[in-house]
């Protein structure tokens, strides 16, 4: 994704909808809208007088990616004895957004140690309380943080870091 194209998402999360006039001010900039759009991250909303572009679930999701894996999104290593546990069960018919968090999961060094249960060490927590409020999800993703696992959870945990 092109660096115009990150900079639209973000700017298009800041607010509801937006003027494509203000985004597609250049040649590079209209075709990474152009491409944002195609990808299903935007959607265009055609009004009396003017076009306005608003960022999509999906884009929402791309955007969170970014910022996880972004230079800015800098999450201490140092572990400060809280462990993070996501518990995610989302039926079939909301599969690819089950599929889009375990991604994000793994990429938040989240490990699985059930099918539905993720436990990590690292404060990627309000990542996930957003992404959950985006979603529109209550009890299909439930966020615990805790500052004791009994033995064999913690062994488990830590079996499952090495595979």
């Amino acid at each position: 994704m092109s660096s115009y194209s990150k900079k639209i998402l973000k700017k298009l999360a800041e607010k509801p909808a937006t003027a494509a006039s203000e985004i597609a001010i250049s040649y590079p900039a209209s075709r990474a809208l152009k491409n944002l759009v195609g990808a299903g991250y935007v959607e265009v909303k055609k009004s009396d007088n003017q076009d306005y572009v608003k960022i999509t679930k999906r884009g929402k999701t791309k955007l969170d990616t970014i910022r996880l894996l972004g230079e800015d999104a800098l999450v201490s290593r140092t572990w400060d004895g809280y462990w993070r546990i996501i518990i995610l069960d989302l039926p079939e018919e909301r599969k690819n957004e089950r599929e889009s968090l375990r991604y994000l999961l793994k990429k938040a060094n989240f490990a699985c140690v059930k099918n539905t249960v993720w436990i990590s060490p690292l404060p990627y927590e309000n990542l996930f309380i957003n992404i959950k409020k985006d979603l529109g999800l209550s009890t299909e993703l439930m966020i615990i943080i805790a500052d004791k696992l009994d033995e064999q959870t913690r062994l488990a945990f830590l079996n499952a870091i090495k595979e």
